[in-house]
């Protein structure tokens, strides 16, 4: 008896995913059930051979392709970040520091001892690589909104991942998109709720009532300031798709109940944990004098050839260069001869803003802990 599914085949000795990748199983031992977030639908099939469920019902199918999907995720992103760590190690340190920073960080931190709420913005596809390591410290015990933004560049299960993930931590989170504004009513009405109690408490001792005052912070070209004009409904403040827009901080007026503190991205003065950097990198929340772009566009192509959704396939497709995953700067070397006269930043340049535009699908760089 056997049971089918597109785009992958399991034998005894592990997984073998469409296109030629394989995965090996843990343990040497073969796992009972794989599969992929989003099969390709392509003409190669799973096999798994003497399973009494094939041809049974819909859910036991369904359970089995859960499974399958359970176990690829696991591995994939697991070693992934083993893989990056151990990338990154011979480049080039990516440190970038604009003076205005200093100055923001400074004001920043008065500013916040006024808040009645934080909104903490970080990049939907690289959650904890916009977390800034001292921002715990800097909040306290106030009240804290976190918003992943750019929702529409990752997956569903993307998604759902971090929904659960920051759920079971009692997080209250909030996905947007600050180019569209989907989110940002949300947001604004979770702003008023947090922060319901200042009020009372200034009408128990005989004080008049007072907009609430919420700050918004994060790191740079995270989408602060889009997601400010989407809450206002009108460009108040400057924001361009590049880091280092914003230089100062502006209070704004929302309505008569909310008062929002636009900040510059603020980032650490040094960057200790480079595969974070270099996946700020790859997403543009960091300024591009900072990296060398051909070795960011090498690494990104070794992630994607990596990625289940993505693979070699996907890369091969688009660029016509035959793709191993192994050497990423050949990659780029072989594009740059085809496409840009042996120009290696031009074709890093072009894999970096495909990868940005969703050109490989729309796919987060980072999963949730284990």
């Amino acid at each position: 008896m056997a049971t089918q599914f597109p785009g992958l085949l399991l034998n005894s000795a592990g997984l073998t995913l469409a296109g030629g990748r394989s995965l090996s199983c843990r343990n040497n031992q073969p796992p009972a059930a794989i599969s992929s977030a989003n099969p390709p639908s392509l003409s190669s099939t799973i096999q798994v051979v003497g399973w009494k469920g094939a041809g049974g019902s819909g859910s036991q199918n369904s359970k089995l392709f859960n499974s399958f999907e359970d176990i690829q995720e696991e591995y994939e992103w697991n070693d992934l970040e083993t893989d990056l760590y151990h990338w990154t190690k011979t480049l080039r340190p990516v440190q970038w520091y604009p003076g205005h920073i200093a100055k923001t960080e400074k004001e920043l931190k008065e500013q916040l001892k006024l808040m009645d709420v934080v909104i903490e913005i970080r990049d939907a596809r690289i959650p904890m690589s916009t977390s800034h390591p001292q921002m715990d410290s800097w909040l306290g015990n106030r009240k804290r909104i976190l918003v992943l933004n750019r929702e529409d560049m990752i997956s569903t299960a993307d998604r759902n991942a971090w929904a659960t993930y920051y759920a079971n931590q009692g997080i209250k989170v909030v996905f947007s998109n600050g180019q569209l504004g989907m989110g940002a009513l949300k947001l604004g009405r979770l702003a008023k709720a947090l922060a319901g109690t200042v009020n009372i408490k200034r009408k128990a001792k005989g004080l008049l009532p007072r907009p609430v005052r919420a700050g918004v912070v994060g790191y740079p070209n995270v989408g602060k300031s889009s997601l400010v004009n989407r809450l206002l409904k009108r460009r108040m403040c400057a924001a361009a798709p590049r880091p280092g827009v914003t230089r100062e901080l502006k209070w704004v007026r929302f309505g008569k109940d909310l008062e929002l503190l636009d900040s510059p991205g603020i980032i650490p003065m040094r960057i200790s944990d480079q595969t974070a950097a270099i996946k700020l990198a790859i997403c543009d929340d960091i300024g591009e004098r900072s990296y060398d772009a051909a070795d960011v566009a090498a690494i990104l192509v070794q992630m994607l050839s990596r990625l289940p959704t993505v693979g070699n396939k996907a890369l091969c497709d688009r660029y016509k260069i035959e793709a191993d995953g192994r050497c990423g700067k050949i990659f780029v070397q072989k594009l740059a001869v085809q496409l840009f006269n042996a120009d290696n930043n031009q074709a890093a340049f072009r894999i970096l803003q495909d990868f940005r535009k969703g050109k490989f699908g729309w796919i987060a760089l980072e999963r949730p802990p284990k």
